[in-house]
C-alpha cells in the first residue's frame, strides 16, 4: 500500500510531461510503472487509493475464503479487469521498461520487458511471499522481485544509464532489520521446493542497505536522486484506510512540488 506514494510522484511527473528513456519497477512499483507508461493518472490514483485496500482483497475475508492474507487473484483478476486494466497498450511501448520478478524455480530475480508481460506476470511481480500464492505460469512459479532486488539500480546501470531517479516508499535513513526467525522458518516450510528463497531472505536486509549505500554514492556524484516521503504516515505494507492512502498520495505530490527546482536541475530541464 505504500506504493500510493510512488503513484503520487508519478502523477506529478505526468502533469509536468516528464518521461524517461528507461524505467524499472519492483513490487507494486511494477503496477505504477505500467500506469505511468499508459499516462493514466486514473489508474495511479484508483489502484492505490481505492482498489488496493478492498476488504475482499486484504484481510480476514481472503484469509477465510482462500487461506491467504492478500488475494492478488481478486485484486488483479476481478478488480483490475472490471476497471478495464489491460497490458495491451504496452505491447508497442518504445521505452526500455522492465519489471523485476522472482522465479521460485530458479531462485533468483530477473527483469522482463513490459512488452512481453501479461496481467498474470504483473500480478506475480507484486505478490509478496507468505501473504499471497505464487503465480504459476509455463511450468514456473513467480513472486515479488523485491525478495532480492529492492532497488533496480544494478539493472539500470547494466543498461547503460548514467543518471538515476529513484522513487522509494521509505525514508533514506530507514533501517531494514534482519528477517525474523519465524519468517525464515515459514519461508523454508512454505517453499520447500525452493530452498534459495529462505537464504535470500536471510540476507535481504544486507542487500537493501548495500543498494541504498550505492545510491548515496551515486547521489554524491550527481548521478542519482532519491525521492521518498518527507514525513511518516500510518500506511503500512498491507494496511491503510482510504483517507490515509489519499493522504500519502497527496504527500507525494506536495513533496514533488516542494523539490521541483532541485529535480529540474537534476533532470536538466529548463
Amino acid at each position: 500500500m505504500r506504493g500510493a506514494y510512488t503513484a503520487g510522484c508519478l502523477s506529478w511527473l505526468l502533469d509536468q510531461n516528464i518521461h524517461f528513456d528507461s524505467i524499472y519497477g519492483i513490487s507494486t512499483g511494477a503496477v505504477n510503472l505500467c500506469a505511468f507508461l499508459m499516462k493514466s493518472k486514473k489508474y495511479l490514483y484508483d489502484f492505490f487509493t481505492q482498489y488496493i485496500n478492498d476488504k475482499r482483497a486484504v484481510g480476514i475475508r481472503p484469509l477465510l475464503r482462500e487461506g491467504v492474507l492478500v488475494s492478488y487473484d481478486y485484486l488483479f483478476d476481478t478488480v483490475m479487469v472490471n476497471a478495464g486494466f489491460t497490458m495491451d497498450p504496452l505491447k508497442d511501448c518504445r521505452e526500455n521498461a522492465k519489471i523485476g520478478i522472482y522465479d521460485l524455480s530458479e531462485g533468483k530475480t530477473s527483469f522482463h520487458r513490459v512488452q512481453d508481460l501479461d496481467l498474470e506476470l504483473l500480478k506475480a511481480a507484486t505478490t509478496l511471499p507468505i501473504l499471497g500464492r505464487p503465480v504459476k505460469k509455463d511450468g514456473h512459479e513467480y513472486l515479488d522481485g523485491g525478495i532480492t532486488k529492492m532497488i533496480a539500480i544494478e539493472e539500470s546501470m547494466a543498461d547503460g544509464n548514467d543518471k538515476h531517479l529513484i522513487i522509494a516508499t521509505k525514508p533514506l535513513d530507514y533501517v531494514r532489520k534482519p528477517a525474523k526467525k519465524i519468517v525464515r522458518c515459514l519461508m523454508k516450510h512454505t517453499y520447500s521446493q525452493c530452498p534459495q528463497i529462505e537464504k535470500d531472505y536471510a540476507v535481504r536486509h544486507l542487500n537493501y542497505h548495500r543498494q541504498v549505500d550505492f545510491v548515496k554514492e551515486l547521489a554524491e556524484q550527481g548521478k542519482a536522486m532519491y525521492l521518498c516521503p518527507s514525513r511518516k504516515t500510518n500506511v503500512t505494507r498491507i494496511s491503510g484506510s482510504t483517507e490515509e492512502l489519499i493522504d500519502l498520495y497527496n504527500l507525494a505530490r506536495e513533496d514533488m512540488e516542494a523539490g521541483k527546482e532541485e529535480l529540474f536541475r537534476f533532470l536538466e530541464i529548463q
